[in-house]
């Protein structure tokens, strides 16, 4: 849904698809991606899996690449994902730290950064990962992260920054996507 304020595309949390909101505030699109077509890919990607498991009841539920119920779709599913767009991902070394991220790319270059975070709910209890899609729009950074009630726009790249090592310190995953260069 577009916010009250602006033109910027945000979905909000339902179950655990972050993935598929998150890849749609990437895209600004809904339904760039849905819930069928990233099951989708992940089924491929357990059919290629050489390694796969034996079966076991929970096998219905618990997919290699996903929770059928809830979604919960790993990494594997994101970069098959952008790959389908035409879109490349770089696996941010965290020892690095943000600096080293170029936010300041032409946008023909550099689409956004997708991170995985860790996460817990139900005081604790429930433990988990979380996609939250950042994306420059209109010249602006925005965190797109489906829990949060609007996108939250950064004053400045110094603050994406800041978001981002702040992000590594703790744990996440930065993942840099990329649009594959035009001629």
């Amino acid at each position: 849904m577009a916010t009250e304020n602006s033109q910027v595309y945000h979905e909000r949390q339902r179950l655990q698809f972050c993935l598929v909101h998150s890849l749609n505030s990437l895209f600004q699109q809904k339904d760039a991606f849905t819930r069928a077509k990233l099951n989708t890919i992940s089924e491929r990607l357990a059919l290629e899996d050489s390694n796969s498991e034996t079966w076991t009841p929970l096998s219905v539920l618990f997919k290699p690449h996903h929770n059928v119920l809830t979604g919960n779709y790993d990494i594997n599913v994101l970069i098959a994902a952008l790959e389908e767009k035409g879109k490349s991902v770089v696996w941010h070394d965290h020892r690095k730290g943000a600096s080293s991220i170029d936010v300041d790319a032409p946008e023909d270059v550099l689409m956004g950064v997708v991170i995985n975070v860790a996460l817990k709910r139900f005081a604790g209890i429930w433990r988990s990962r979380h996609w939250i899609a950042l994306r420059k729009i209109d010249g602006v950074w925005y965190n797109l992260d489906s829990d949060l009630a609007a996108p939250q726009p950064f004053l400045d790249t110094y603050k994406v920054r800041e978001f981002l090592d702040s992000t590594l310190v703790h744990g996440g995953e930065v993942l840099i996507v990329m649009n594959e260069k035009q001629s």
